[in-house]
């Protein structure tokens, strides 16, 4: 098979949750078991890092990755989902897996895929399992798909487990109440191992210590015992930070991002630094200012063009559109043109309440079989005093706007990972 006959074969065959939505979700560890002890259970071979959350678990899982990288680690990150190419998912040291890995996992275990009959989630877990363990990382950190407890991730038994947040996204298969969702996340938790909590929200936090507690594992939350004070001026690619660790401080450290968001998944990453002892300051500090360029870190808080400025940012549930519209109106821009899309089994009467009336809107349907027809978004939208046209697809829109605007104002591209990904 050739490199793109395996891809058709994985997307057209397998359920794939970005696709398709919740038909494509598993409700139990099954599989991806029965897979692991098909390729010999590979997750058990190398040391990794969990990272569960609402918001925030891939950008806290690129900073610990660049982090380790750093320290000369041979360093795996599994992500997902993908922007641009499938192989996204799977990295070691910032480099995709090769393509010919790709197909020969497909091709030698093809018999066991269509006897399991895996989602294409599971697949992937496996198949990044599986790469970690031939090509002998010395550590993986590992991103939790969807919850946490039934994730097809959760089959590893983690050096330190992180919780970024807890947000309301994907209540359909998490529950309808933060202490529901927090549960579900708090199903990566494991004996004695010590976990990392980002936020202490008081309607989550006792579930996180109960769960912690039946599994005799320490718990911290990084709110309460870091501060961080951000320098000013900072730019759109770095941010510098001066930290109080508590015992000690961190003065002028710069990280390679930047948005409303880095603030709490800094905190998150430093807390779980301090529990990784062979990680040293020096790793930390050349890790964080070289984010991008070691781990291809790319969708957040991301700047693609000039006059005018295109920001794109993925956020795409309630929480993270609050932070970014947040960020957004206190920048000095005299316009504001918005490319919104979003996937239609996604609470609009949640998101689009955040979204700025004063901008002009440009809706678009992200190519992909769950994204929202775009002329059902702008009619849905105008009953919230949203204004704009709705266009054929994501790069008409993105024309549009950029037409549109003078040379001063902004363009912002946001509202799905998949909207954005049609724009890198």
């Amino acid at each position: 098979m050739s490199y793109p006959e395996v891809l058709a074969y994985l997307f057209s065959r397998l359920p794939m949750y970005q696709r398709i939505g919740a038909p494509a979700f598993k409700k139990d560890l099954g599989n991806t078991l029965a897979l692991c002890a098909h390729l010999g259970n590979p997750h058990e071979r190398f040391r990794s890092i969990h990272v569960a959350g609402t918001n925030g678990k891939g950008s806290v899982s690129h900073m610990l990755a660049a982090i380790a990288q750093a320290a000369g680690l041979k360093t795996g990150l599994y992500i997902s989902p993908h922007y641009k190419d499938f192989r996204e998912r799977i990295k070691i040291n910032g480099r995709y897996i090769p393509r010919p890995d790709v197909i020969r996992f497909v091709e030698q275990h093809r018999e066991a895929i269509e006897r399991i009959e895996p989602s294409f989630f599971e697949l992937t877990v496996a198949m990044a399992f599986d790469h970690f363990a031939r090509q002998k990382v010395d550590i993986a950190v590992i991103e939790v798909g969807l919850g946490g407890r039934l994730d097809s991730t959760n089959v590893i038994t983690p050096l330190l487990s992180v919780i970024t947040n807890i947000s309301f996204d994907h209540m359909d298969m998490l529950g309808h109440t933060l202490p529901l969702i927090a549960g579900e996340k708090a199903g990566i938790i494991k004996p004695g191992v010590p976990v990392v909590v980002g936020e202490s929200n008081p309607e989550t936090a006792p579930v996180f210590i109960q769960k912690a507690q039946q599994n005799g594992a320490d718990i911290y939350f990084a709110d309460q015992r870091i501060r961080l004070q951000e320098r000013t001026p900072s730019t759109a690619a770095h941010t510098v930070f001066d930290v109080d660790l508590g015992d000690r401080s961190l003065a002028g450290l710069h990280v390679n991002a930047a948005g409303p968001y880095l603030p709490a998944n800094l905190t998150t990453v430093l807390e779980a630094w301090r529990h990784l002892p062979f990680l040293p300051e020096t790793a930390l500090r050349n890790g964080l200012e070289n984010l991008q360029a070691l781990t291809r870190y790319i969708g957040r808080w991301q700047f693609i063009g000039e006059r005018p400025d295109v920001l794109v940012d993925s956020a795409h549930n309630e929480a993270g559109l609050r932070s970014v519209f947040t960020r957004v109106a206190t920048l000095p821009y005299p316009h504001l043109h918005i490319v919104f899309g979003t996937v239609n089994d996604k609470d609009l009467s949640k998101a689009l309440p955040l979204l700025p009336p004063n901008a002009r809107y440009y809706f678009a349907k992200a190519d992909i079989p769950r994204g929202l027809d775009a002329t059902i978004l702008q009619k849905k939208a105008s009953e919230y005093g949203l204004s704009g046209r709705s266009y054929r697809s994501v790069k008409a829109a993105l024309r549009a706007a950029r037409r549109n605007a003078r040379p001063e104002d902004l363009v912002l591209v946001t509202g799905s990972v998949f909207v954005v990904a049609e724009t890198l």
